[in-house]
């Protein structure tokens, strides 16, 4: 079993909704903001090579929205979905299968594309079943007023008339050496992909550590619907992560791709950041 990155660029977000109740002054110390508060991010997603399958995990923002709605997340830097799985050696047609973390756009927005002449949409990926879950998929269609803005039915919906979705079932998996942990704070049943794999396990963080600064239990994102949830879930994966000795993959941390993590005076900490490639 391979392990890739996908780097798909660059997008901004408020420093304030990425830390929640924590000061400014503190967060500030990890992550910069510009004059707007806003910071950097990446849209990091994880292609594992497994004999036969291909699995993408995440598809990062797409391109479908219009240019007012990509006016407000600020994307930079060069690389595309697209290209960066070239760059690993695949193209679209090679993927067997896509794991969606959770249905929020810059996670999910890929995983649809216009056609050439963008007269309608169509899968990114023909050839891969779309892995969800029901209790997640059923929350996303019918979106509360808090994420009604980050679940865009052009993104979910062509996957449903595809034919091609296909639903987890908590405590089971359909892939060998991969295992779901199903999270509820900052989202219904979110997906995190732990990796096993000859050089270790690795855990795909998604939205429970978007990066390397949101390891604190209280550093809970303002967008988390069940933000004392989160802080539970936390605690109790980054316990299992030092118990396993488990590496981290982090998707928003514009810096930072993987850490493997200690225990030291002021709790679990860092032990050391580096690209995904370092420790597989």
């Amino acid at each position: 079993m391979k392990l890739h990155i996908i780097d798909t660029g660059l997008f901004k977000l408020d420093g304030g909704a990425m830390f929640g109740v924590v000061p400014k002054v503190l967060w500030s110390k990890r992550v910069e903001a510009d004059a707007n508060n806003l910071c950097n991010w990446a849209a990091r997603c994880l292609l594992i090579e497994d004999g036969e399958r291909l699995i993408l995990v995440d598809t990062g923002l797409g391109d479908k929205q219009s240019e007012k709605f990509f006016g407000y997340y600020y994307r930079s830097g060069e690389a595309t979905l697209l290209d960066s799985l070239r760059r690993a050696g695949f193209t679209r047609t090679d993927v067997t299968d896509v794991i969606l973390t959770h249905l929020h756009f810059d996670h999910s927005g890929g995983a649809v594309s216009y056609n050439a002449d963008r007269t309608r949409t169509e899968l990114t990926f023909p050839y891969a079943r779309y892995w969800s879950n029901q209790a997640h998929w059923d929350w996303a269609i019918r979106p509360n007023p808090r994420e009604k803005a980050s679940f865009l039915t052009e993104n979910i919906l062509p996957i449903r008339e595809s034919g091609q979705l296909r639903l987890v079932v908590p405590g089971e998996s359909p892939f060998p050496g991969i295992e779901f942990i199903h999270v509820n704070g900052h989202t219904e049943q979110m997906m995190l992909p732990l990796i096993t794999t000859g050089s270790g396990k690795f855990l795909f963080a998604s939205d429970l550590f978007p990066s390397a600064a949101h390891l604190p239990l209280a550093w809970v994102m303002g967008y988390d619907v069940r933000p004392l949830i989160t802080m539970e879930e936390k605690e109790q994966v980054l316990k299992r992560v030092l118990a396993e000795d488990i590496t981290l993959i982090f998707q928003h941390d514009a810096v930072h791709e993987a850490a493997v993590l200690q225990w030291g005076e002021k709790g679990i900490t860092v032990k050391e950041t580096a690209p995904l490639g370092v420790f597989v």
